[in-house]
């Protein structure tokens, strides 16, 4: 099995990486393995809803979202974690989600997800709900720890004094574990649920 990490900040070493460096420690004691990319600190723009993925399967801007998006259609589970701006997540993660779920034509239904958000101080939630909209749009499992998922640190490498926090970060990797394990056990006893054929409505009378 395997999980796609996702830094949203631009700094290396900083206290969104401590906290996926502690689920990532417990992902390799259960067998999982991780592959880490950091998002925030490269040249990722907006989407300009042109739909050219639409024909060709792939974002017509060649760069970061075109090279994680094989590496995403085959990981089992995707950890999003970004610091808090504005009490919201990093923009240019933002920009590299909204095109990488949009412009790839693979389902992701029963992928695990799970958001992590850093932070000083407030904002915490705010950029946690935002990163599961991603999840929930797209037919993937949520997994949950003991709290909202987040981690507090304003210097760089602050977050190893968050005893709660790094215990979150850890109880939230075992969950997602065994999330994608039962899942994984799930589909070869029971196969993936029926989906129907999506109805399109506007809110236009």
């Amino acid at each position: 099995m395997k999980v796609l990490m996702l830094n949203g900040s631009p700094r290396k070493d900083g206290n969104t990486e401590i906290a996926l460096k502690e689920m990532e420690q417990i992902f390799v004691s259960q067998g999982i393995e991780t592959e880490t990319v950091q998002v925030g600190n490269r040249e990722v723009r907006g989407c300009i809803a042109c739909l050219q993925c639409r024909k060709t399967g792939r974002c017509v801007f060649s760069d970061l979202v075109n090279e994680i998006a094989p590496v995403f259609e085959k990981a089992d589970g995707l950890v999003v974690a970004s610091p808090v701006y504005y009490a919201s997540a990093n923009a240019t993660l933002v920009a590299f989600l909204q095109r990488l779920f949009y412009s790839t034509p693979f389902s992701k239904s029963m992928k695990v997800g799970a958001a992590v958000a850093a932070a000083r101080r407030g904002g915490l939630t705010s950029t946690f709900d935002e990163l599961n909209k991603f999840f929930t749009i797209s037919g993937m499992p949520v997994a949950s720890g003991q709290y909202w998922n987040g981690i507090h640190g304003a210097a760089a490498g602050e977050a190893v004094e968050d005893r709660e926090g790094l215990q979150m970060m850890r109880t939230l990797a075992k969950n997602m574990a065994f999330l994608m394990k039962s899942i994984a056990l799930g589909k070869e006893r029971f196969g993936l649920p029926e989906k129907e054929v999506p109805e399109r409505t506007n809110f236009i009378r």
